[in-house]
């Protein structure tokens, strides 16, 4: 699976890390891609080497939502 981590922080100061088709990964004004990984933890490793306030997203990364 594809992931990105959105640019823009969320409300709340977290990147969000959304999976390759996700609805919310369509609307996100800007994105990083951050490659190809087996689940959405080593995503949100790779998209934490890029910011510090990192979480992913409840909808397509539920096991790596923590806010």
């Amino acid at each position: 699976m594809k992931y990105y981590v959105n640019n823009h922080a969320q409300p709340t100061g977290e990147h969000e890390v959304h999976a390759e088709g996700c609805y919310y990964l369509t609307i996100a004004q800007s994105t990083t891609p951050l490659g190809s990984f087996n689940n959405c933890y080593d995503a949100v490793l790779a998209a934490r080497k890029i910011y510090d306030n990192v979480d992913g997203c409840a909808f397509c990364c539920p096991p790596c939502h923590t806010k």
